[in-house]
């Protein structure tokens, strides 16, 4: 499908009117974007963009199109869809030459990255950010020969999304990721690893791990280690060691309802650079997708790689370590309680 492009005349005097892509998925949360594409596109020409609209007609297809559009053509880049979309776009960029800055407009499930960055939930708002924002140079993650803008992440919950339908996305909304991976603690597969980073070794059994730059992860804001920072080239590490007994999973699930780490189970620490080497291949996802199955990674930070537009009035923040005020939804608790509840009880 060709793009469309939609022109403004340059009023007599003016400069030579900047040019955007802005590359969407139709289908990312339940098509919420199409009503208001017309007005997304206003807000865009009143910023004083001539604009070519791109809507993904597959898998990757952001990806492709990003890749291989013409540096001279854009002043800037506006993407909308879930954690696919932008790190299908971000892939793109990372692996060109030339770079330009990103806007990006969250119409998916759980939007981590966009929530930490603060960027604005309403799609209006976040269009108008998209364009009137500030650049906010941001950390990458490098995965091997790949690439993922907030999570790298193996064992259970990280085959949630990719198996989880968009249909059923839709429906669920944020618990479509918390329920589905809940109820895979009672037969969870465990990997033995060695983990090497900063002059550190750690060998265990693993049941769940995860290299974020992010302030939450699949909806949960606590389990990834305070004071996060985007741009300070270090992600976060999580690391869940196989539960021995019947009370280490019990404790397991305990630190989970309640997004605390749990040191006794847990690993946590900060790295820029960090490798993963195992017998077997193991499955990885990158922001949400299938990122292949591997029996050794290597995760480097792409320090301030990524130039992402972001709300005037958070910038500072993004570089500096919040306080952490935010409390866990109540009735999100209950509900991840009642399904671990029914699974315990179908196991009697």
């Amino acid at each position: 499908m060709p793009s469309v492009v939609l022109y403004q005349t340059c009023e007599r005097g003016s400069e030579h009117m900047k040019r955007m892509l802005f590359v969407y998925n139709p289908r990312a949360g339940k098509g919420l974007l199409k009503p208001q594409l017309s007005d997304i596109i206003d807000i865009f020409v009143k910023a004083g963009y001539e604009v070519v609209v791109y809507p993904t007609q597959s898998y990757r297809d952001a990806y492709k199109k990003i890749r291989e559009f013409d540096t001279n053509r854009y002043d800037l880049i506006v993407c909308s869809g879930g954690d696919g979309t932008i790190d299908e776009v971000v892939t793109g960029m990372m692996q060109r030459r030339t770079r330009i800055p990103l806007g990006y407009i969250p119409t998916g499930t759980t939007n981590d990255f966009a929530n930490s960055l603060h960027i604005p939930k309403g799609i209006l708002k976040a269009a108008d950010n998209a364009v009137n924002g500030i650049v906010f140079p941001c950390d990458v993650g490098k995965f091997n020969d790949d690439v993922f803008v907030y999570v790298a992440a193996f064992g259970i919950f990280t085959d949630v999304s990719y198996e989880t339908k968009q249909e059923v996305k839709n429906i669920l909304g944020h618990l479509a990721y918390v329920l589905e991976g809940t109820k895979r603690l009672f037969n969870v597969p465990s990997y033995r690893i060695k983990v090497t980073y900063d002059g550190e070794e750690v060998e265990d059994e693993f049941i769940f791990g995860m290299v974020t730059n992010s302030r939450s992860v699949g909806g949960f804001r606590n389990m990834i280690g305070k004071n996060v920072v985007f741009d300070d080239g270090l992600f976060e590490v999580t690391l869940i060691k196989k539960p021995k007994n019947p009370i280490a999973l019990q404790e397991i699930i305990a630190a989970l309802l309640i997004e605390q780490v749990d040191t006794k189970h847990m690993y946590t620490f900060k790295t820029g650079h960090i490798t993963f080497e195992s017998l077997e291949e193991i499955p990885w996802t990158l922001d949400g997708e299938f990122g292949g199955e591997h029996d050794e990674v290597v995760i480097d930070n792409l320090k301030q790689q990524l130039e992402i537009m972001v709300p005037r009035e958070h910038v500072a923040a993004l570089g500096e370590s919040p306080e952490d005020t935010v409390e866990k939804p109540e009735k999100l608790t209950d509900m991840i309680k009642g399904v671990l509840d029914k699974n315990m009880s179908d196991k009697k």
